[in-house]
């Protein structure tokens, strides 16, 4: 019999998975305003949102990133170009950035990487994460590939990528052989970092898709899923991931383990050798 006073765990409903996203902070626009502020579309918290779990936004001002530890997933939004001093190359005439996103993005990355919890890093954010790692980046595709102006067809234009996925990686596991999405980028991974291999890339050899060997999950995309309002099979596999992750770690110690120990983890979500 249970008491007045407990609760049975197993009939309590399943706490949405809290899903960290990076900002942009710079000029907005609301009601008679305009003035700085952090800025994330809305297809990416609503993505979020549809997929099943609660966005928190987290600006590139007041930087701590111990904030994860109550976080289940990490989102690495779109954005403008990575400085190239934290690649260590000289800057193209292309180039715009904002090296203090840079480094509020690249530390949350790196921290994500070191506890283990789910990263989901799009367009800008694969960038981040290969320099994060040690990568290098191309710093205006047109330069090095003539066709490369139908990724970013005009000023605010989403272009269309087609790309195809590598047997057993999790971009395959979610994607299936090939697919489809839209994108807007004049960079690209170049030199890929060491811990990274590529999953997907377009008929053209740009790389579409990087994850990490380790059995976290991290998964990096140079286009836009949040943009394929009719296609939600990333997020929706990256909020999976990360529920049964905040399941994991939530669940009680088993008393009979000894100190340090790990419960036993399936790893669907795994490189497969």
């Amino acid at each position: 019999m249970v008491s007045s006073g407990s609760r049975d765990s197993s009939s309590a409903p399943r706490r949405r998975p809290r899903i960290a996203l990076t900002t942009y902070y710079q000029e907005g626009s609301w009601g008679d305003w305009n003035s700085v502020a952090a800025i994330v579309p809305g297809s990416y918290v609503e993505g979020v949102a549809a997929a099943g779990g609660t966005p928190v936004l987290l600006p590139p001002v007041g930087t701590d990133t111990s904030v994860l530890e109550l976080m289940d997933g990490l989102i690495v939004i779109g954005g403008v170009d990575v400085d190239p001093r934290f690649y260590g190359a000289d800057r193209h005439e292309r180039t715009s950035s904002q090296p203090s996103r840079d480094e509020h993005d690249i530390a949350l990355t790196r921290a994500a990487l070191e506890r283990g919890l789910p990263l989901f890093a799009i367009c800008r954010g694969a960038q981040i994460l290969n320099v994060a790692l040690g990568g290098t980046l191309i710093q205006h595709l047109p330069d090095v590939n003539p066709d490369a102006e139908q990724y970013q067809p005009g000023p605010g234009l989403y272009g269309r990528v087609q790309f195809t996925t590598e047997p057993g990686s999790r971009c395959a596991q979610l994607l299936g052989a090939s697919a489809q999405s839209p994108c807007y980028h004049h960079q690209a991974l170049d030199e890929v970092a060491e811990g990274l291999v590529v999953t997907a890339r377009a008929a053209d050899g740009t790389i579409e898709a990087v994850e990490t060997t380790t059995e976290a999950w991290t998964l990096g995309v140079q286009f836009h899923p949040e943009e394929n309002r009719k296609d939600a099979r990333l997020f929706e596999g990256f909020i999976d991931v990360a529920r049964r992750f905040a399941e994991r770690r939530d669940a009680p110690q088993d008393p009979h383990r000894g100190p340090g120990a790990h419960p036993d983890q399936h790893r669907e979500d795994a490189l497969h050798p």
